[in-house]
């Protein structure tokens, strides 16, 4: 997709592959849309072609209504990058922008806000108050069509500085009032119950289908069997659980959010148009945008198979594992801080062992929900809540008061390089400790842990830079031991 005819014949063919990589506009109708929109392709030379939904917007395009643009599969480069402007990016999707403005992304990011704006205008034709204003346009337009909150509750609950902002925001980028697109909700059903018809609760209301209802969109395959069977096997009761049998499991998790906690709800079979049903129940709606962005991140949604595929599949090894799974899935984490802890609590134990262990930590030092929601109990404990509790000189000690000093800083905007060099200069953390937390914990799509005995060492050069998901075919491939160490 280097050149614009190239993505007009992407257009052309309506390739789902692309849909989120680019987007494309329409001067004679104003109106943007992904690869794959089902309307009629419109002239080659009323099109113009945008790396963000926010660009588009930004040139004053509104939103496709029958592709919904907007609802797209995130850039797999955001996870690929490890450069300032994927860093932003992913910042920005976990809500930096909202709750600390342009100046506290430039902080974390360790430049200066002129600088960053000028990155990401020259990139995505867009600054980042622009990227977050899309990001609040698409959670308001989710609340209006699952929720009956009334307008005022989801402006605010959206990020919008004031009631205003948030009508003329939708309507420019939905040409519609509120109460219009309020009006054209879809009258779906799904697993989790009916779209809701009363405003979402609080997490705790165990078997109600209240929350909000998400349909969270992949590209390519999904080999949601491989992600459920990793999730279930790792599951730390209190905090995670899945339920059901193999082929229709639910998992459930509790979430701390910048505002309150929550609990995430995934059904494991996908939907015909490339999602899977998603329903979080938040104490405080605010946190919906960074909720849905961290469940993205944990079951790597925003992957590129088709990336993955093309160069793992013409691997001698990789190649029949590949056909296997083809939607194969690197499984990311929801909470850095407990992903990390987990990875070093975990190291050298089989995995019923550290799930255990993982459960006694959380009884004795987690903090309880509001109220239990079926076999969820706790938030994972605060790494700050256990710098006192592990023996001194050990990993454990180490990181936790790394992360909560902030010497060591894990989230989606964190410097993999950098974090990876500072988790080895603390006592007690392994080089697989940190190969996997910057796996895992990190989102790093090419990362191969070292002395695991099912890796190879080295691995092939031709693996790059899909070497994570080349190990999650061989920890998948059938009649292959667990490797003892596999648990993080």
């Amino acid at each position: 997709m280097s050149t614009e005819d190239s993505r007009y014949d992407a257009v052309r063919s309506r390739d789902s592959r692309f849909d989120g990589v680019f987007f494309f506009a329409v001067a004679s109708t104003r109106i943007y849309c992904r690869p794959s929109c089902p309307a009629t392709t419109p002239k080659r030379g009323n099109v113009s072609f945008y790396p963000t939904a926010a660009a588009a917007q930004s040139a004053g395009f509104r939103a496709c209504r029958r592709c919904r643009p907007d609802a797209v599969p995130g850039s797999a480069d955001w996870n690929a990058r490890a450069d300032v402007v994927g860093r932003a990016v992913r910042l920005i999707g976990d809500g930096i922008v909202d709750r600390e403005g342009v100046s506290g992304l430039a902080t974390r990011l360790g430049y200066s806000a002129r600088q960053v704006q000028r990155q990401l205008n020259a990139e995505l034709g867009a600054g980042p108050i622009a990227l977050a204003r899309a990001q609040r346009g698409h959670t308001a337009r989710v609340l209006l069509q699952t929720t009956s909150m009334q307008a005022a509750e989801i402006a605010f609950a959206s990020g919008f500085a004031s009631v205003r902002q948030f009508n003329e925001t939708i309507k420019e980028i939905y040409a519609a009032t509120p109460t219009e697109l309020r009006a054209a909700r879809p009258g779906r059903s799904s697993r989790f119950g009916p779209v809701a018809t009363a405003g979402p609760v609080a997490a705790g209301s165990d078997g109600a289908p209240a929350g909000v209802p998400l349909r969270l969109a992949y590209r390519g395959g999904y080999d949601s069997a491989q992600v459920f069977d990793f999730l279930a096997a790792r599951a730390v009761p209190g905090v995670e659980e899945v339920r059901g049998r193999p082929g229709d499991r639910t998992y459930r998790r509790t979430l701390r959010l910048p505002h309150g906690s929550g609990v995430a709800e995934v059904g494991e079979r996908p939907g015909a148009g490339g999602w899977l049903e998603c329903r979080l129940h938040l104490g405080d709606l605010r946190d919906l945008t960074t909720a849905t962005q961290r469940v993205r991140r944990l079951f790597d949604l925003d992957a590129d198979p088709y990336a993955v595929a093309e160069r793992l599949g013409a691997d001698p090894v990789l190649g029949p594992l590949v056909a296997l799974r083809p939607g194969l899935r690197a499984p990311g984490a929801a909470n850095p801080e407990e992903s990390a802890l987990r990875v070093v609590l975990g190291e050298g134990l089989p995995l019923e062992r550290a799930r255990r262990l993982g459960a006694e930590l959380v009884a004795a030092h987690g903090e309880l929900l509001p109220s239990p929601s079926g076999a969820l109990t706790h938030l994972f404990p605060r790494a700050a809540d256990l710098v006192d509790v592990f023996p001194a000189g050990g990993g454990l000690r180490a990181l936790s008061t790394a992360l909560a000093d902030g010497t060591v800083r894990l989230d989606p905007g964190a410097d993999r390089d950098e974090a990876e060099r500072l988790l080895l200069e603390l006592p007690g953390i392994t080089l697989w400790a940190a190969a996997v937390i910057r796996m895992r914990t990190l989102s790093d799509p090419d990362v191969l842990p070292p002395s695991d005995p099912s890796l190879p060492a080295p691995p092939p050069p031709t693996w790059r830079p899909w070497r994570t998901y080349a190990a999650h075919h061989l920890w998948a491939a059938p009649a292959t031991d667990v490797p003892p160490r596999r648990g993080a």
